[in-house]
């Protein structure tokens, strides 16, 4: 099955899933090696390379932690040239006061949202979900208007 581009399909079939664990962003200090195992993305700037490891890596090898988050896969198949769909969830995310960082995979879209914000992010997800649902099919009998 092709991955999903229409908007409306992808709102109302995010499938929002809280990945166990911690993790952390860090820009990876002078002279580090990385085994690319343990790294969840990594992404080079001109400063360097910044690398999303489980947090508790990033401890043992003793590397400074830019941010720790709690990781959600958005389990809809989205296709990577879909629009509005970052907007969509970052402007649910946002209006509750949750930041994220969004990496996109070829199949799925993560966010990694401050660590201990996951199960608050969940909600607004699944109710962008929920809205979505109701848009997209109409209104549920007996539902008010």
């Amino acid at each position: 099955m092709p991955p999903i581009s229409d908007l409306a399909t992808l709102l109302a079939s995010l499938r929002p899933e809280l990945r166990p664990g911690r993790y952390a962003f860090v820009a990876l200090p002078a002279g580090a090696t990385l085994d690319l195992a343990d790294a969840v993305a990594t992404m080079r700037e001109a400063e360097g390379l910044t690398v999303v490891v489980a947090a508790d890596v990033a401890r043992a090898r003793g590397w400074p932690l830019s941010f720790s988050a709690e990781w959600i896969t958005l389990a809809v198949d989205s296709d990577l040239a879909a629009v509005g769909l970052t907007a969509a969830f970052a402007t649910a995310l946002a209006d509750a006061g949750i930041a994220c960082n969004v990496i996109a995979g070829v199949h799925h879209d993560h966010l990694f949202v401050p660590a201990g914000r996951g199960d608050e992010a969940l909600v607004a997800l699944r109710e962008l979900q929920r809205s979505s649902s109701v848009v997209a099919d109409g209104p549920r009998p007996g539902a008010l208007s």
